[in-house]
């Protein structure tokens, strides 16, 4: 082979050994860099693991969540309302979170066959509930317990001997209990006996929001009422707002109030009609021209009349009048209480029954806005009055709810203690 030939293959193979050295050792110096580095990776993971496992504890409070399961709530929306407060402050004292409870569509409560159940979340907003009341209380699914078999059944206490303290005592006892869930068997949770105060109730409600659909149809009624009234505004050049009266003249109220009244020994539970027409009238807030909102159970009304008779400058509509009966039919009986309650949350003036719970809450609502500005009285934004008691000048008494109390008992049952 010529001499200068082979100098370059040598050249060569010196040069081609040269760079896979140069490439072995880059691999091994690579391979030496990130075994050094992995436990640095591995912290970091563990880092970003323990960052998480912090925002589910300060999203959800604790990641081993215990939760309590409640009967199928029932009775009327606002027993219902309370009931499932009842529920969720039970909770609260066990340190758990209330499993998402069925609420009750139908008007029937007697028949078990008839209660129509409904999800809580196709009433009210489940997430808006969450932020509203975190930190206070919270609401979970049937699909968060991780263990499905992890359950103890608390049958709660019933009949005379059953007392206050009694209930308070096993309470206690079962939040000592590490099962996962709690499942409470027994009455509805409106008849369980009350150990929190006025104030905790008024939060949980403040947490409960309609969805969009229910509140937008409370919405089309409202806007037709001021609608109306703005017309008689025009006519007359005064000032016409709307009053909503809770008229509880059904059947149903009827046998209940004079029971209610004969067990009580009093007479200012039941108020006919004509009653609430005179008191009404008599009403010092009430400018005329006004139109009056007629909440009524029509389910139940017996009376047809009760557009009929009432003081001129006052101008009563219901559902059929402002065209919204058909509106009202299609929904079950629990949402048109809802988009009842609404629209006399939202009124100028309100005017109920201290016995009824309907009015209660709607008081209750109102008054928690007055209270929030510092005011116990005549609140010209928010003014609300009992027609079954007799106030100044032969109308209705000023009704304010008394947000110290210890107890919910006297919203939960009727009161004519109507001051705060």
């Amino acid at each position: 082979m010529d001499l200068s030939k082979l100098k370059h293959l040598r050249l060569f193979r010196f040069h081609l050994n040269s760079v896979v050295s140069k490439c072995l050792f880059l691999l091994v110096m690579a391979f030496i860099i990130r075994t050094l580095s992995l436990p640095n990776s591995i912290a970091a993971a563990g880092v970003a693991k323990n960052h998480e496992f912090e925002l589910l504890k300060e999203e959800f409070g604790n990641v081993n969540m215990k939760f309590l399961e409640v009967p199928q709530i029932v009775w009327g929306l606002n027993n219902q309302k309370i009931a499932f407060a009842r529920s969720c402050l039970t909770a609260r004292m066990l340190n758990r979170s209330l499993l998402m409870p069925s609420l009750s569509a139908s008007l029937f409560y007697k028949e078990i066959d008839q209660l129509q159940p409904i999800s809580f979340d196709k009433v009210f907003q489940f997430e808006k509930f969450n932020s509203l009341c975190n930190g206070f209380v919270q609401l979970s699914r049937f699909s968060d317990p991780r263990n499905q078999s992890g359950v103890i059944e608390l049958h709660k206490g019933s009949g005379r001997k059953w007392t206050l303290e009694r209930d308070l005592d096993q309470l206690k006892e079962f939040s000592k209990q590490d099962y996962e869930t709690i499942r409470i068997i027994g009455k509805n949770p409106f008849l369980w006996h009350d150990h929190w105060p006025v104030s905790d109730y008024a939060k949980v409600f403040e947490c409960l929001v309609l969805v969009d659909e229910i509140s937008k149809e409370a919405d089309k009624v409202v806007s037709k009422i001021r609608e109306l009234g703005s017309k008689q505004k025009v006519l007359s050049s005064n000032r016409a707002p709307y009053v909503a009266i809770h008229m509880r003249i059904e059947k149903d109220w009827i046998i209940h109030c004079k029971k209610l009244e004969q067990r009580l020994n009093l007479s200012d539970i039941c108020s006919s009609k004509e009653e609430i027409m005179t008191r009404v009238a008599n009403l010092r807030a009430l400018r005329p021209p006004t139109i009056l909102y007629l909440a009524v159970a029509d389910e139940l009304l017996e009376d047809d009349s009760i557009l009929n008779g009432w003081k001129g400058g006052m101008h009563p509509v219901d559902k059929k009048r402002l065209g919204f009966i058909e509106m009202y039919k299609k929904h079950s009986y629990l949402i048109q209480a809802a988009i009842d309650y609404q629209v006399c949350l939202r009124a100028n003036v309100f005017v109920g029954n201290s016995y009824s719970t309907f009015s209660s809450l709607v008081v209750l609502d109102r008054n928690r806005r007055m209270m929030k500005m510092g005011a116990c009285g005549i609140d010209e934004r928010w003014p609300s009055y009992a027609y079954n008691l007799k106030g100044d000048s032969g109308g209705p008494r000023l009704w304010m709810t008394n947000f110290s109390d210890s107890s919910l008992r006297a919203i939960s049952y009727g009161s004519n203690n109507v001051s705060c």
